[in-house]
């Protein structure tokens, strides 16, 4: 007679309580800890364009525009959440998120048109996009407030 169902691996009779299966011991903590840190030091130096005022636009000053905040940040909480996924975190990330926040955020009509003007908001092909450092204290690291 065979034993269907039956196998060394356990059942969910074999689970004590209390026992959090398939959850992990900690959450993850954050590799940036701010917008600008996530700009500053990764993106900028990832997304390499030829920023010249009429094909494409950026601002070294991003942080003076509301929606470019936004849009940056949830690039960077995405980032966050997708790094951790091995198989194909990045790519969806590139995908899903880069392409289209970053589009919107370069074009001539988006919301760094008015940034065309100056050497602050012009890079040449292959260098970083332009940075200007915010206030102080404007974008503080919300690791130092992470459980």
């Amino acid at each position: 007679m065979s034993d269907w169902g039956e196998d060394d691996i356990g059942t969910p009779d074999d689970v004590e309580p209390g026992d959090e299966v398939g959850e992990p011991d900690e959450t993850p903590q954050l590799y940036y800890g701010s917008v600008d840190e996530f700009v500053r030091d990764y993106l900028r130096h990832v997304y390499r364009r030829r920023i010249d005022g009429r094909h494409r636009c950026w601002a070294g000053r991003w942080w003076q525009h509301p929606e470019a905040v936004i849009r940056l940040e949830a690039l960077w909480r995405s980032w966050e959440h997708l790094r951790l996924d091995p198989a194909t975190g990045m790519s969806v990330w590139w995908r899903d998120h880069v392409d289209h926040h970053m589009t919107v955020l370069m074009d001539p009509d988006g919301p760094f048109a008015t940034a065309t003007e100056g050497t602050e908001n012009a890079s040449k092909r292959g260098e970083p996009l332009p940075y200007i450092a915010p206030p102080a204290g404007m974008f503080p690291d919300v690791r130092e407030h992470q459980p």
